[in-house]
């Protein structure tokens, strides 16, 4: 055996021995956390994988970054080959994988390539970094680690690079391989066989560092984002596991600390990359208030990091020093994550959206807003009432339950109650049944249904609040209580089918309810008016042409959660005489008006409303008409509209308004 290839498997020996040591010890922080099973539907899982860990489709979102990033990911797949080709010749000389003929050739080729392209990527990502100095790139402590990654990522691609042109100087390239660029270089400078060695060495050398690096770094993303893509929720991503409050020895309800997370979120924290794209998005934090999701996710990583490594110490029976034990009785809520950072959260999931390597941030605050409801009664005071209401009156609102069918006095609609067959359920929400404005919407809907000779019924009195508003700003008791109650009810009347005009009482009764025992086909009512519509059940006058322009806001609750962007586009561009135009972030870029998790009943008193600036985007379109499908969005949207002065010349409409003042009776 040669001397190179001896200190070259002891190196390598040394290198692997100390990764593995790592890998293990962040095994066993997963170990840990709360079992959550996420093996199920492999090929879902892989196809998954595919598009978003390796075809890297929500990194190219970003129409900058995001090729950047892609091509050093992109080349680092290539170069793996290299990686491997270079510790087959550490171990023997003269190995290498020109066996595989022209797939070696082509390998080859896309190496000088891919090689050249990270030289570039590294020096525009430098060039952002440092010299544009991209807002959410600047991070306080963190410039000169990403720096030294970027220059390590150029040495790597660079001694590479140059190894296979001294490689082609000294005559040793395989048979098949074909290095365009290498063959370039190695022409033009005078290569041989102790820049090769050189340069061998530093390219092993540097890789193994790297390697090395990454379980202490935010870079261990490398390692865990494929991973973390393939464990990520399938489906709806805001989906929250019930709590069964009847279950023996529980002590702790929601997140207190990391052991109350599931695994996969100290995997998330694992793989963040510190991008900044969740919390560029957010419309707390671009509005002003101290919510930052990357910060989030970071402050779990750190309290893992420091707190992990304390319990297994226990846990073998060694006892913790002094500092040691201050560091164990620190708290997670409070010492690393903001109690008004988890309260600034609407729980829009444009965080989640456009997280590159799907971390779950929402589920993450939700989960420690649980902790902070039910075991410290630590929540805005304003939201108390909301949940005295939805206790006594099963609504948010200061209403009596025996009003929660009043709307429908005069217009036909009839009761499950008072006649029991029927085809849908029209689950009228707390919002459609009391507040004067949502009413509207509730009727218009009901009419266009009559319209199409639909055998609906509603709940009435018997109908309570989905537990959404509970659900989402922590108290999950309180929820727990609601939907079990409503699920008894609609199984007791045998319910199949459910439309609503609440995207949050939709999402609640498609997303959560099953986990309940509440199994039902839940539509929106924007879908159930277009299925109306294909099915010529409502004939669009086109005889009438009101020559306006509107412009429509994505609920977040029907857009970015269920994916449902199309159906109420395809209705408005179905109505003669509208232009419709787009906001500027819409559809899954869509901002959110501020009304989710709760917020729209707790006070916003730090920086910009989210409503307000909503409202200026959307008049911004110059459009004389807003299109929206949400109670919730209706009310923060009119109050933005009234807040500029426009109230008089925009008009705030729900679909169904549109759609029944063009309709055909």
């Amino acid at each position: 055996m040669h001397i190179k290839n001896f200190i070259f498997l002891l190196v390598l020996g040394v290198a692997g021995g100390i990764l593995a040591v790592n890998v293990r010890r962040l095994i066993s922080y997963l170990q840990l956390a709360k079992p959550d099973i996420r093996w199920d539907r492999i090929p879902e899982r892989l196809k998954q994988t595919f598009l978003v860990g390796i075809a890297q489709t929500k990194i190219l979102r970003d129409k900058t970054a995001g090729p950047i990033h892609a091509g050093i990911f992109w080349g680092f797949m290539i170069l793996l080959g290299s990686a491997i080709e270079a510790v087959l010749e550490g171990i023997h000389e003269g190995w290498s994988l020109n066996f595989l003929g022209p797939i070696y050739s082509a390998w080859t080729i896309l190496t000088d390539v891919f090689c050249l392209l990270i030289i570039l990527g590294v020096f525009a990502s430098l060039w952002r970094r440092y010299i544009s100095k991209i807002k959410r790139l600047q991070v306080e402590g963190e410039q000169v680690e990403a720096g030294l990654i970027l220059l390590t990522i150029f040495g790597i691609v660079t001694a590479l690079l140059l190894q296979n042109s001294a490689k082609i100087n000294l005559g040793m390239d395989g048979s098949w391989a074909v290095h365009p660029i290498a063959k370039i270089v190695g022409g033009a400078l005078p290569l041989g066989e102790i820049s090769y060695e050189v340069f061998w060495w530093m390219h092993i050398v540097l890789i193994l560092a790297f390697t090395n690096y990454l379980p202490f770094s935010k870079h261990l993303h490398v390692l865990t984002s494929i991973p973390n893509v393939f464990f990520s929720k399938l489906g709806p991503n805001n989906v929250l596991p019930a709590i069964n409050f009847e279950e023996e020895g529980v002590e702790t309800f929601g997140v207190v600390d990391i052991e109350d997370f599931s695994w996969k979120t100290i995997l998330d924290s694992y793989t963040c990359t510190h991008c900044g794209r969740c919390t560029s998005v957010c419309p707390a934090n671009q509005t002003g208030k101290i919510l930052d999701p990357r910060g989030i996710i970071v402050a779990i990583h750190d309290r893992v990091m420091d707190k992990a490594p304390l319990v297994l110490k226990q846990k073998s029976g060694i006892e913790l020093t002094a500092d040691e034990q201050v560091i164990m009785d620190k708290k997670l809520i409070g010492d690393y994550v903001s109690v008004e950072a988890l309260w600034d959260c609407t729980t829009c999931g444009a965080c989640m959206q456009e997280c590159p390597v799907n971390i779950e941030h929402v589920p993450a605050i939700v989960g420690m807003r649980r902790s902070l409801v039910m075991m410290e009664a630590n929540f805005p005071p304003e939201v108390q009432p909301a949940y005295s209401n939805m206790e006594n009156n099963a609504t948010p609102w200061a209403f009596s339950p025996s009003e929660r069918a009043d709307w429908a006095e005069g217009t036909g609609v009839q009761t499950v109650a008072e006649n029991p067959e029927m085809d849908v359920l029209f689950w009228v929400g707390c919002a459609g049944s009391y507040d004067d404005r949502a009413k509207k919407t509730t009727k218009a809907f009901a009419e266009l249904m009559q319209i199409a000779d639909v055998n609906f019924k509603i709940l009435g009195t018997e109908e309570r609040c989905t537990g959404d508003p509970a659900r989402r700003s922590g108290n999950e008791y309180l929820a727990d209580m609601l939907t079990k109650m409503n699920v008894e009810t609609m199984n007791a009347y045998n319910v199949k089918t459910i439309v609503t005009t609440c995207p949050h009482c939709f999402n609640t009764l498609k997303n959560d309810y099953p986990q309940f025992g509440g199994n039902y086909e839940v539509m929106h009512h924007t879908q159930y008016i277009r299925d109306l519509i294909d099915s010529k059940k409502l004939i669009i006058d086109k005889s009438k042409a009101s020559n306006e322009t509107i412009t429509y806001h994505d609920s977040c609750y029907l857009g970015r959660y269920n994916e449902e962007y199309e159906a109420p586009r395809a209705t408005l561009s179905d109505i003669p005489g509208l232009t419709v135009l787009e906001v500027k972030r819409s559809a899954d870029r869509g901002l959110c008006c501020g009304a989710g998790g709760g917020r729209m009943f707790m006070e916003e008193t730090v920086g910009e409303r989210v409503n307000i600036e909503r409202t200026k985007e959307l008049l911004e379109t110059g459009a004389t008409i807003i299109a929206l499908n949400c109670p919730f969005c209706t009310t923060m949207i009119t109050d933005g509209v009234k807040a500029a002065e426009r109230i008089d010349d925009v008009r705030i409409k729900d679909i169904s308004e549109i759609l029944l003042e063009n309709i055909k009776s």
